[in-house]
């Protein structure tokens, strides 16, 4: 039986350290080989300690920066476990909103079935570049656009989505207009970029795309919130770890 630590008991090692101060707010963490040597394990089972670390919001990785410590109180709340080509990054943390349009809508036609709502429902469409950063000068190619949809009455949502481009817009619905989600509806497929969106994204016109149109909902299963994000498919992908609820071994 192999006595190497599992990466659960890496993380919660890690996170006593952060919320003891041994590891300050804004400090980096010892490198992944550095983490490996020490805790005498496997590359992969530090990464996955890490990751834990970042669904609680206690730290955000970068690459060629490393692992930072973000803050010493775990978060409560949705955090999205995404995959970037390159690494495994909290997505809310680690990218930032640059917003381009904000407009009220009408759902036709397609847009409503892909919404999944009545025909010509009205919307206040929130429009952004995901970005490395929320400088608009910097070099780093938009990992994505995200079309952001909610109740036109929140007419104060597109400036508070401006001021906090690295806060869930989920998050600033629920402190601003007290809807708290209760669970979210993901659907992903793949489509072809169309020329607009292309030459913002900085790709050809029909190019392969991952598309995420998540649901944000309360407790009475209405949205409250409804996301269409378009990621080039070579800046992005989607990583799950689906686990068994009963992991007992066989007798």
């Amino acid at each position: 039986m192999s006595n190497k630590p599992h990466f659960t008991h890496i993380a919660d090692h890690l996170k006593q350290g952060i919320t003891s101060g041994h590891f300050s707010v804004g400090s980096l963490l010892p490198t992944e080989l550095e983490l490996r040597d020490h805790y005498q394990t496997s590359r992969h089972t530090v990464r996955m300690a890490l990751l834990e670390l970042q669904k609680l919001g206690l730290v955000s990785r970068r690459k060629n920066v490393g692992t930072r410590v973000e803050s010493a109180t775990p978060q409560v709340g949705f955090q999205q476990s995404l995959a970037s080509v390159e690494d495994l990054v909290q997505f809310g943390a680690t990218h930032s909103r640059v917003v381009r349009e904000v407009e009220q809508v009408q759902a036709k036609d397609g847009l409503a079935r892909l919404l999944g709502c009545a025909e010509g429902a009205p919307w206040l469409r929130i429009s952004s570049l995901r970005m490395e950063s929320a400088e608009a000068d910097l070099p780093d190619l938009p990992i994505g656009w995200t079309d952001v949809y909610v109740d036109p009455a929140y007419t104060e949502l597109a400036a508070l989505v401006e001021e906090s481009p690295e806060v869930l817009v989920s998050t600033l619905i629920e402190q601003h207009y007290g809807r708290r989600v209760a669970e979210i509806v993901q659907q992903v497929q793949a489509v072809e970029v169309p020329a607009a969106m292309a030459e913002r994204l900085q790709i050809p016109p029909g190019a392969a795309a991952l598309q995420i149109v998540r649901r944000y909902l309360d407790a009475d299963g209405q949205a409250i919130e409804i996301t269409v994000t378009t990621h080039p498919a070579d800046r992005f992908s989607l990583t799950m770890r689906l686990q068994r609820a009963d992991a007992r071994p066989l007798a």
